[in-house]
């Protein structure tokens, strides 16, 4: 019971070997399932490793399943039980119908895959396997030799010769006599021959070439323009063959600017695909038109098809002096592409067609205020039968605007609407549909700076992305988030992982999966900052009466949100509506400061208010999860003399977490807080920092959990010469907590609300010793320690070196 039959293909790097390989494996190992030659260079191998029961694993068992054809098999099924006998399973995701997992969204932290039953036909309906890609050691070289040789003054022959090799698995002895390839490439360039057409003075350049790559030959970086492949209607992964690229040409211009160019090249493979280009370039300007053109033809052939590929590109437009130098221009930009199959005397699934026609009217680019209009209109064709139907049309409008003159208001505004008519449902590959873009910043300087700020407003369409988290453990210290087994079940669970309070409790980082889940999502974004300075106009020296109450005032303001709703056929222009529980709200992040200050630039004393108001919601893969955290802080400080120093603060904070997928994590918690604080300085040599601070909580949901906090802190920081500063830090935190029936301290709310400590007397400190060895290298020592309520003390030290650059 100890063997598992298991099939598995080896994949070379071009076509899946036909016949699979089946191997026996000991699962209580790692067994390769091929014979990796040199024409391999990739391979799966198995990895269903026997493993015991341990914190945070996840495991599975295997159990027999049966088809309807009386044939059956081993699967692998998710597992908690310590009991069963379990395997660390590890799984690659293969694609849609090319395995028989799929993943399983639940609380678990990691991925957990689900085995899928094959339909009746036996058709896989899963995209993951329990398989693992092997990468092969790979041996990369090229070597490139390059030479020029100048004719005349004008005409010049370059040469380019290059040789590669490349070896797919470095511990195979197999297939080496293919590992070489060699690549020329050979350009002849004759310019600034001066002739005269119709009379009129021209000057040529003409170009002639050839270039060879055999189909093995692997540069470093891409031989050929992203585009190539499409441009001579290649499917993306065509197979490598031997290239032959024969090209000849000639370019014409004269002293105003007016220029034409032809060019025609010959694409010609080993796998009997040939084809021809001919591109001409060609622009002028005749009674203030500007005319430019680019117009491609491309043929092609090969046993099983031929087409042509039509490329033109044209724009006309014209500047209007007497209009202020406005600009006003249309364009055609189009592509059709016809691949008929010779066999069936139909078009291929590959043919396509589309025409965009365009007006527009522009103001003088060279000024600083300008604006411009446009319209185009686009339409898409697919092809049925021996023709391409038109499918879908769209038509789009956009304006734009810059206002930067006035130096102290300017203004961007940038606004693009689309509508998208289906024709043809059943050829479109898109749904009718409205969409409008829109952009606008705003800055204002006004009143020698007494008010300065910047507003942003921004609306559109598009998809938004699922998101998966998954925790992952790194040495102490060096992560954000704790675990804390809740529930005592051993598992990692997403619901476990709170932000890390203690540096030797920050074990995990938390890792965003990109999913391929999208949802349609309407968003708006606004943002905007604000500063009121009046003593920016108001000198508070001379100053007397309200004139200088308002000089020593001043407010600062500002406000970011992004929101995403679900589309439902309406555009979103309101950024202030929808509450974090509406259910088609799937994104916000928003953030609210104001913060009204007096005497901020007093030595003596000083205050400030500040509300602060921050809300999140975001789409995940089990569901959606929202905060909400509201901050209200009052702050004094008073100068006493030189030497004593008092500040006051005071904190009414409500911090909400709202997750419908576990409710153990939800909590609505109020916060008062009030602590002052007492500090001696004296010269630059020591610091000393008593403080009180008194911290109460309740959350008003769930358990009803409810904890005062008393604490009593000194602090002292000593600068021994200029070298060496020693800084120490004693607090002790009486902490009382109570609860309805059913709560616990070990929970979600109980972390948040104890700040990581326990109930009882608890005491934490400090100290550290920082020394400059050199004029940029300082090293610090430093020892942590507590006690939290009953349970053990905590030690902690840490020692570092870093330059000060």
């Amino acid at each position: 019971n100890d063997k598992l039959r298991l099939t598995v293909a080896a994949f070379s790097n071009q076509d899946a070997k036909n016949s699979p390989i089946n191997q026996t494996l000991d699962i209580n190992q790692k067994r390769f399932l091929a014979d990796v030659g040199d024409g391999i260079d990739t391979a799966f191998y198995v990895e269903a490793v026997r493993d015991t029961f341990a914190t945070g694993k996840i495991l599975y068992r295997k159990a027999e399943v049966f088809f309807n054809s009386g044939q059956r098999d081993s699967i692998f099924i998710y597992s908690e039980n310590p009991l069963d006998t379990l395997y660390n399973v590890a799984f690659t995701y293969l694609g849609p119908g090319k395995g028989n997992y799929v993943q399983l969204f639940n609380a678990t932290n990691g991925k957990v895959f689900k085995w899928v039953q094959p339909d009746t036909n036996n058709i896989r309906q899963g995209d993951w396997q329990p398989l693992i890609l092997l990468v092969t050691p790979k041996k990369q070289q090229i070597v490139t030799v390059g030479a020029e040789y100048s004719l005349n003054e004008k005409t010049k022959i370059k040469a380019e010769f290059a040789t590669s090799k490349y070896d797919v698995n470095l511990f195979s002895f197999k297939g080496k006599s293919n590992d070489n390839a060699i690549a020329a490439k050979l350009q002849f360039i004759k310019e600034g021959q001066a002739i005269r057409l119709f009379k009129k003075p021209l000057q040529m350049q003409t170009t002639a070439g050839y270039e060879y790559v055999q189909s093995r030959f692997r540069p470093l970086e891409r031989l050929r323009n992203v585009e190539f492949n499409r441009d001579w209607s290649l499917p993306f992964d065509a197979v490598p063959a031997d290239e032959h690229l024969t090209n000849a040409g000639f370019k014409l211009n004269d002293k105003a600017g007016n220029r034409l160019k032809y060019e025609l090249v010959n694409y010609n493979r080993s796998d009997k695909f040939n084809g021809f280009r001919h591109q001409l370039d060609f622009y002028t300007l005749i009674n203030g038109f500007k005319i430019t053109n680019t117009i491609s033809i491309t043929t092609n052939n090969t046993p099983l098809q031929n087409g042509v590929y039509f490329r033109p590109t044209i724009d006309v437009s014209k500047l209007l002096p007497k209009y202020h130098n406005m600009q006003a221009g249309v364009n055609y930009t189009g592509e059709h592409n016809q691949q008929h199959n010779k066999i069936a005397e139909t078009l291929t699934p590959f043919s396509f067609a589309f025409d965009v026609w365009q007006a527009y009217i522009k103001s003088d680019e060279s000024k600083l205020n300008k604006w411009g209009i446009s319209y185009f209109t686009r339409n898409d064709q697919y092809p049925v039968g021996k023709n391409l139907v038109k499918a879908d049309r769209s038509d789009n409008y956009n304006f734009f605007t810059e206002l930067l003159k006035n130096e102290n208001h300017q203004l961007k505004l940038n606004v693009t609407y689309r509508k998208l008519q289906v024709l043809n449902a059943q050829l479109s590959r898109q749904k009718a549909d409205e969409s409008l873009l829109g952009r606008a910043e705003y800055f204002v300087n006004k009143w020698k700076g007494l008010l300065t700020g910047n507003v942003l407003y921004e609306v559109g369409a598009g998809q938004e992305q699922k998101r998966e988290f998954t925790f992952i453990e790194v040495p102490a210290g060096q992560g954000e988030y704790t675990w804390n087994d809740y529930n005592g079940n051993g598992i990692k669970e997403l619901n476990e992982f709170e932000l890390a309070l203690f540096p030797d409790q920050r074990k995990y980082i938390r890792v965003n999966t990109p999913t391929n889940q999208f949802v349609k999502a309407n968003y708006v974004q606004f943002n905007y900052s604000a500063d009121l300075n009046p003593n920016a106009v108001i000198n508070i020296t001379n100053a007397k009466g309200f004139r200088k109450l308002i000089g020593r005032s001043g407010i600062s303001s500002s406000l970011q949100i992004l929101k995403k709703e679900l589309a439902a056929g309406k555009f979103q222009f309101n950024p202030f509506t929808r509450q974090l529980v509406d259910t088609a709200l799937i994104t916000l992040n928003s953030f609210l400061t104001n913060t009204f200050y007096f005497n901020r630039t007093s030595t003596k004393w000083g205050m400030d208010i500040t509300h602060g108001l921050t809300n999140g919601k975001s789409l995940l893969t089990y569901g959606v999860e929202s905060r909400k955290l509201r901050n209200l802080t009052f702050k004094a400080r008073w100068n006493i003399n030189r030497r004593v120093t008092t500040n006051f603060t005071m904190r009414s904070v409500i911090n909400e977490l709202a997750t419908p997928k576990f409710d153990n994590r939800n909590y609505l918690v109020q916060q008062k807080v009030i602590e002052p604080s007492l500090s001696y300085v004296n010269g630059t040599n020591i610091r000393v920092t008593v403080a009180y601070n008194f911290n109460e909580k309740k959350n008003t949901i769930g358990f009803l959990e409810k904890s005062v906090n008393n604490t009593i802190s000194t602090e002292l920081k000593y600068n021994v010469l200029s070298s060496s500063t020693i800084n120490a830090r004693v607090s002790y935190n009486a902490i009382k907590f109570n609860f309805a029936s059913g709560g616990s301290p070990n929970s979600t709310v109980g972390y948040i609300m104890l700040d990581g400590l326990l109930p009882g007397n608890n005491y934490l400190w400090t100290l550290e010793y920082t020394r400059r060895l050199a004029g940029n290298i300082e090293m610090a020592i430093q020892y942590d320690g507590r006690k939290p309520g009953e349970a053990r003390t905590v030690h902690i030290g840490r020692a570092s070196i870093r330059a000060i650059l």
